[in-house]
């Protein structure tokens, strides 16, 4: 179970601004654009140690990537270019954010051991490896065991709410963390949790898929 059941919750609060960029006439692929420059110019304020500001753009690259969806459902402009495009986004905007982390040169595992700074920097790596994995589950299965139903634009595949931490709990957490001055526990939980998970979707597929 994850916090991605309560997508069609805050898409209710989000109908309005996507109107907005209905009317405006913004397609939904420059929506995903946007969110991708807000979430690279949330790296660069962390590399930075501008920790608060890159939350705040990572919220507004969040919010962008929510809303992409909806501008596709209403104006009927869905595409496979478009689905594959906001995976490719949102997998950059993840990396990029936690490897602005790393780049920000903060102590996370040094501050409690005598371990040299690259350990740091390989938690993160191992952060994002979590990261990534934990989300390239799904496009394998769509691959390789041919799900391909679409439902509201989305493929309905049988890991949408298997794995206790995906995507939406990376981005919130990183974003609190950001927010309370404690982005190195962010990491850490990010480290454990995305990794956790991934082997959790793979143990749901060993006994669905076998």
């Amino acid at each position: 179970m994850n916090i991605t059941g309560l997508r069609p919750y805050c898409m209710r609060y989000l109908e309005p601004l996507a109107d907005i960029f209905v009317r405006l006439g913004i397609s939904p692929n420059k929506i995903t654009v946007l969110s991708l420059l807000f979430g690279i110019g949330c790296a660069a304020s962390f590399a930075y140690q501008e920790f608060v500001i890159g939350s705040l753009l990572l919220f507004i690259s969040a919010i962008l990537d929510l809303i992409d969806g909806s501008v596709a459902r209403k104006t009927d402009h869905h595409s496979n270019f478009g689905a594959v495009f906001d995976w490719i986004a949102d997998k950059y905007v993840d990396t990029l954010a936690i490897l602005g982390v790393g780049l920000s040169g903060i102590a996370i595992i040094s501050r409690f051991s005598d371990l040299p700074p690259v350990a740091d920097f390989g938690l993160v790596a191992f952060a994002i490896i979590g990261s990534m994995m934990n989300t390239f589950i799904k496009p394998v299965v769509y691959a390789e065991a041919g799900f391909s139903e679409r439902v509201c634009g989305k493929i309905d595949d049988p890991l949408e709410g298997v794995g206790f931490f995906g995507r939406p709990e990376t981005i919130l957490v990183l974003i609190l963390g950001g927010v309370s001055g404690y982005i190195w526990v962010s990491v850490i939980i990010i480290a454990i949790c995305t990794n956790l998970s991934a082997i959790q979707r793979i143990i749901y597929l060993s006994g669905r898929l076998a």
